[in-house]
């Protein structure tokens, strides 16, 4: 299994420790770092939609202008977002063996890290 996210980011850190004590084991793609494919944003963006990848709480959106924001009004230009400025991405994103996680969810990862 694979945790995107940002290595700073106390969530990411959160669930890491997490999935550790869990004993689960998981490389790590920082996509600040290591970059984000394209490829994988689109099927991120099918599997759970582009509304739950946009993190409208985190710092990189209310640095944004309001026009920047009010721009971001469906997938194609919200991936266009997420593809300039990943760390506006929702985090952690978790590849799991059948599902695709994105956010802090201990109920979640127990759930699926039991199957």
């Amino acid at each position: 299994m694979r945790v995107y996210g940002i290595r700073t980011c106390d969530t990411v850190a959160k669930a890491r420790r997490w999935l550790a004590a869990a004993g689960v084991e998981h490389e790590f793609h920082d996509f600040r770092r290591d970059g984000l494919p394209p490829a994988l944003l689109d099927a991120w963006i099918d599997a759970v939609g582009w509304e739950a990848l946009l993190n409208r709480k985190g710092n990189t959106w209310r640095q944004l202008g309001p026009a920047e924001r009010d721009a971001v009004c469906d997938a194609a230009s919200a991936r266009r977002l997420m593809l300039d400025q990943p760390s506006v991405i929702k985090r952690p994103v978790i590849e799991w063996a059948a599902a695709l996680t994105v956010g802090y969810d201990e109920k979640r990862y127990a759930e699926l890290s039991a199957t």
